[in-house]
């Protein structure tokens, strides 16, 4: 598998390779909802934000994580990442995903998902995985919409930045599942498709 950093891009939604003409969109993104980061393993919020964009920055140097700017419209809504890059083992973890308040419920979210999805296999991926905080009900409902099979509960397996021990749901696509899975995402990422508040947002 070569997993390659490249702009992907459906209709009003584009994925941008994440670089410093970001950082402010992002900023303002992370700072819409400053309640929700009590769920993520990690806060973007407010004096957080800095601290954030060093070590994201630094992964993505270190090839440890490849962040992508999810833009509508050529504005910076929010973030998702391929991370736990196995080129070997041809498997790759979607995550680190956010999206501002105002763009979820709707197109965004699937729309990422297809092209983040696509371009995994695309580069060779046999497997693609998501994990799941297991309180965050409505993120696990998201991913099952997907299409995805849950594998299990890795139990305690972390520690949140509130001090919360988390246990984690791991999910995955394989690749002869990805055509029924992107048909569905097709039909989702329509302009046409009814917004559903069933959408998690740190899928």
């Amino acid at each position: 598998m070569e997993l390659r950093a490249e702009r992907l891009s459906r209709g009003e939604v584009t994925l941008e390779p994440m670089d410093e003409r970001h950082r402010d969109g992002l900023r303002a993104a992370a700072n819409a909802d400053p309640d929700i980061w009590t769920i993520y393993p990690y806060s973007m919020a407010d004096e957080h934000f800095d601290g954030f964009w060093a070590r994201l920055m630094d992964q993505r140097a270190a090839g440890d994580r490849m962040p992508f700017a999810v833009c509508v419209n050529g504005e910076c809504v929010g973030i998702s990442c391929y991370l736990n890059i196995g080129r070997e083992a041809a498997g790759v973890e979607i995550g680190g995903t956010y999206y501002r308040p105002d763009v979820r419920g709707g197109i965004v979210n699937p729309t990422a998902k297809l092209l983040l999805i696509g371009h995994a296999f695309a580069c060779g991926a046999r497997r693609v995985a998501f994990r799941v905080d297991a309180i965050n009900a409505r993120s696990r409902a998201a991913v099952l919409k997907l299409g995805a099979v849950e594998e299990g509960i890795l139990r305690q397996n972390s520690v949140t930045w509130t001090g919360r021990v988390r246990d984690t749901v791991v999910f995955s696509i394989l690749r002869d599942e990805w055509p029924a899975v992107e048909k569905r995402l097709l039909e989702r990422s329509s302009p046409h498709e009814r917004p559903s508040t069933s959408l998690g947002t740190s899928v």
